[in-house]
């Protein structure tokens, strides 16, 4: 059953993320990276009070905190304007659809897109 509590990726409760466990070394880094699910229901939120930019955001980060750190940083990398070809995200952005992260996707190709028409693309 799904937690109502947000939660780490650990598994441990927010409140359970205290500066004295981190000076006693208790926490891991899995500690401190937030639950996909924990953003999602941050997006209904936002959602339910009108902003939906920010719902989109939440969903979208929900789909990256899926992704580990390496991978993250390469497709932070790929995206700085310059450093791949268009055809290049563009199969980066189909990969992550197939993974099942459209919106993730999305962005990506929205990228391919704009670099290719500001000559931002290698």
């Amino acid at each position: 059953m799904e937690s109502l509590t947000p939660q780490a990726m650990s598994g441990r409760p927010i409140e359970e993320l205290t500066l004295a466990r981190v000076r006693a070394n208790e926490l891991t880094i899995d500690d401190i990276r937030i639950d996909p699910d924990t953003l999602l229901r941050q997006a209904e939120q936002a959602e339910r009070f009108g902003n939906g930019q920010l719902a989109e955001s939440l969903r979208r980060g929900a789909e990256m905190a899926k992704l580990g750190d390496e991978e993250l940083m390469a497709i932070y990398e790929a995206l700085r304007p310059g450093r791949s070809t268009a055809a290049r995200l563009r199969e980066m952005a189909e990969e992550l659809a197939v993974r099942g992260m459209p919106r993730c996707a999305e962005l990506v190709r929205e990228a391919a897109d704009v670099y290719s028409r500001c000559g931002l693309a290698r």
